[in-house]
Parts: C-alpha cells; sequence; structure tokens
C-alpha cells in the first residue's frame, strides 16, 4: 500500500523535547509548572494580548468563555453555522440555546447583515443573545469590523473562536485577539500542537485569572480544600505546555509552508473546470490551516466533490468534506437558525485537501495528479 498521506498531521520542530526533559529533570509531571507559565507569556507575546490562560482544550476554553460571559440555562448564544461541533457543544454544556448564523461567501465565516438580522429578531421576541461566537474558518478571518460594530451596537460580548487560526491576522492584528475573548486549539491536527489543548485569551486580568480558578476545580484560597463555586479540570499539564514552547518557535514557518501548500494547489489545480478557491479579501492574511476547493459539478462535466474524495481515498489520501452545518446537525434540529443557503452549498460542494506543514512536494505533486486524473 502507497505511503498514508494525512490531512493536517503534528509537525515537531527540534525543541520541544528541550522543554520536555526539563519538566522530567525538575519532575514538573503534574499539571501547571514552568512551561505552562512560560507558554502562556510566549502567546501573550506573539499575540500581542493581554493575558493567557493555558487549557486542556480549545472547547474547555470556550465553555470557560461562556460563564465569564454570564451564560446560564436558558440563555441565547449567537453561534456560526458553518463551524466544527466544539464552538456550539459549550452552549450546550450552560444549558443555553444556541442561534446559529449563516455565512456570507467571501470568507466562508458568519455573515454580518444576517446576524444583525438574527439579534434584532431575538429581541423584538424578548430574547436579547448573552454572547456572539463568530469562528476564523480554516484560517480565514472573519469579517471582524463590521461583525464588531454589530455587537458594539447591541452591547453583546463576544467570544471568538480562533481554533483554526493562530498565525492568522486581520488588519495586520491577530485572530482571536478582537472579542472580549478569544480561543486558541493546539489539537493534534492544528497549525502548532500541545498533543491536545487550548487556550482562552483576552486583556481583562480579571477574565483570565477567574478562567484559571474556575480551570483548577474553583479551589478557594484555604489550607484544607474548600470550594464555593463549581470547578472544573481544564488546565493544561507541565508536559503539554514543554511541548507548546517549542512548537510556537516554529509556527511562523509553519504558516509559511501551509501557504505555500495553498500557493501549490492554486498554481495546479485552477485551471480545471469546475473547481475554485477562497481567496484573501483586502487587509486579511489566512495561515491556510487547511486548503479547501468547491468543484460545481455543473459547471465540472459532472464531477462532484464526492469523486474527488473517493479517488483519493483510493490512492490512501486522506481528505474530508467541508463542515456540516450546525443548523443541519441532528442534535441540533430544535435551534434557531438564520440561513441564506450558503453554508448548505459550501458543504454539499466543498473539499478540504492534505495541507500539513510537513508535507514534502512529492506528496503534493501525488495528490495533484489524482485530482487531475478525475477530471
Amino acid at each position: 500500500m502507497k505511503k498514508k498521506i494525512w490531512l493536517s498531521s503534528p509537525h515537531m520542530g527540534n525543541k520541544e523535547l528541550g522543554f520536555i526533559h526539563d519538566a522530567f529533570d525538575a519532575n514538573w509531571i503534574a499539571p501547571l509548572g514552568p512551561n505552562v507559565d512560560g507558554f502562556e507569556d510566549d502567546l501573550a507575546t506573539y499575540l500581542s494580548i493581554g493575558h493567557v490562560a493555558a487549557l486542556s482544550s480549545g472547547t474547555a476554553a470556550l465553555h470557560l468563555g461562556l460563564i465569564l460571559a454570564g451564560v446560564k440555562s436558558g440563555d441565547e448564544v449567537i453561534c456560526q453555522s458553518m463551524t466544527f461541533s466544539a464552538s456550539a457543544n459549550p452552549i450546550a454544556y450552560q444549558g443555553a440555546i444556541p442561534v446559529f448564523v449563516d455565512s456570507e461567501e467571501e470568507t466562508w465565516n458568519m455573515d454580518p447583515s444576517l446576524l444583525d438580522v438574527a439579534i434584532k429578531d431575538r429581541i423584538a421576541k424578548g430574547r436579547k443573545p448573552k454572547a456572539i461566537i463568530p469562528v476564523h474558518l480554516y484560517g480565514m478571518p472573519a469579517q471582524m469590523d463590521k461583525i464588531l460594530a454589530i455587537a458594539s451596537e447591541y452591547e453583546i460580548p463576544i467570544i471568538e473562536d480562533a481554533a483554526e487560526a493562530l498565525g492568522a491576522t486581520y488588519k495586520g492584528k491577530a485572530c482571536g485577539t478582537f472579542g472580549t475573548l478569544g480561543i486558541l486549539s493546539f489539537n493534534g491536527n492544528k497549525i502548532i500542537t500541545t498533543s491536545g489543548g487550548g487556550a482562552l485569551i483576552g486583556n481583562d486580568v480579571a477574565y483570565i485569572s477567574k478562567a484559571r480558578f474556575l480551570a483548577t476545580q474553583a479551589r478557594d484560597a484555604a489550607p484544607h480544600y474548600q470550594h464555593s463555586e463549581i470547578g472544573y479540570n481544564y488546565r493544561m499539564s507541565n508536559i503539554c505546555a514543554g511541548i507548546g514552547r517549542g512548537q510556537i518557535q516554529v509556527l511562523d514557518e509553519w504558516v509559511e509552508r501551509r501557504r505555500a501548500n495553498y500557493d501549490y494547489y492554486m498554481q495546479e489545480l485552477s485551471a480545471l473546470k469546475g473547481i475554485s478557491f477562497v481567496v484573501e479579501p483586502e487587509g486579511s492574511f489566512s495561515n491556510r490551516w487547511l486548503t479547501t476547493v468547491l468543484i460545481n459539478p455543473e459547471t465540472s462535466g459532472g464531477i462532484t466533490r464526492e469523486d474527488v474524495r473517493i479517488a483519493l481515498e483510493g490512492d490512501n489520501i486522506e481528505s474530508r468534506p467541508l463542515w456540516k452545518p450546525m443548523h443541519m446537525q441532528p442534535v441540533f434540529s430544535d435551534a434557531p437558525a438564520y440561513t441564506n443557503g450558503v453554508s448548505e452549498k459550501l458543504f454539499n460542494t466543498g473539499l478540504c485537501l492534505p495541507s500539513g506543514s510537513n508535507l514534502l512536494e512529492a506528496d503534493l505533486q501525488r495528490v495533484v495528479n489524482i485530482i487531475q486524473s478525475v477530471w
């Protein structure tokens, strides 16, 4: 069988083991420790953000963000529909109700005009949303100026989902740093990884301090174990943070390589009829976490997204459809949704191509050859 080409596999640099060895030598194996502090400082510096809490996952970060925003059972939270379920699940953790908003066609992210419609309608129904969760899908920045203006008008906090967008910027500012709070993910398939992990980021020290408190089981300042609030086991371990400290040193290089993957695919595939790429609007810098294409059977001679995916799978190459929108998911079938058909069309025609920063040119050429053979 041919060598497996993965969609987005972990890619280590050469510094991670040094930080891990330091943790072993000092016996800092349990959660917290110098690597956690150091990783938080590294991220804060890289992002030009005030404060960072390193956590066990991006999902944990979003859950804590909703708690800090005061979201409680029965509340409503607006969430981008075109995203991974982890953007919406923490809303349900709080017993709250997700209100899904569809995408605009330029970046595939939350449609600002539809967001405005949704907020007006929820307020008219006596259901003012408690928070807004926009997502920077596949590393492409959302239209944050417009989204921020709408959120400000209605005085609704933004919790910015930048799980896929570390290293991406919007008008020169890092994705994740626009909202009241932002979240990052360091899952194994992300642009840098800590094996599993995430972070909550923001400029309000009180929010991040409270997040750290809640993430360590909300233990009160007492010589015995005393708890006045419900807490969570959400802190990142010192070992995982050591991986992160090594990874952040190669982040810019990994972004450069993923952007080079996109350029390669664009050059080799854009001449095929019916295939198109999402391009960066002016002022946006995508990390190109995943290179995505749309395949329109009406102009491709009947070739579909599934034809390409199955051909790649037959050559031991991993690809996958774009995210299935949350408003189409069975688990959220009863949730309010404001749709325009964009995300459904993206799901039906979109495909994510292998995009790892560790791909060789021969790997990329193999992917291209298979796709071209379908045409």
